[in-house]
């Protein structure tokens, strides 16, 4: 019996070290769209952004495909909007936890901000 205790010992002991290893730090890529493709792209607005700038939403700027969307997300405790400078698109104001989606359908460089806190500014390339 003590065998099969040792051996189930060393069995899980096995497992486990195959499990660990190394760690890596997320990253969130500024160009997340293979050429010619469409995906969703997600800009967070974290904690503190109404005091923030260019770092207010993020990852700023973003590089995404024609036909991609972005997803804004507010995580910050204060609401916020993310509005195109050249009117293309305008969101609602976003409680804390809201989303607002877009989807680009042309080329172009689109600046836009918080109409709330204009401090706020951000930037979506569009190849």
């Amino acid at each position: 019996m003590r065998f099969v205790s040792v051996a189930a010992a060393l069995v899980v002991g096995v497992f486990l070290a195959g499990c660990g290893g190394s760690s890596s730090t997320p990253t969130t890529p500024t160009t997340p769209t293979p050429p010619g493709g469409a995906s969703t792209v997600t800009v967070s607005m974290p904690r503190g952004a109404t005091s923030l700038t260019t770092t207010a939403y993020v990852p700023n700027p973003v590089t995404i495909s024609v036909g991609s969307t972005v997803t804004w997300v507010n995580n910050d405790v204060d609401p916020h909007t993310s509005t195109s400078t050249s009117n293309v698109w305008s969101s609602p104001t976003m409680a804390p936890g809201a989303t607002f989606s877009f989807t680009f359908q042309s080329r172009g460089s689109f600046p836009y901000v918080c109409v709330i806190h204009p401090n706020m500014v951000g930037t979506v390339t569009v190849q």
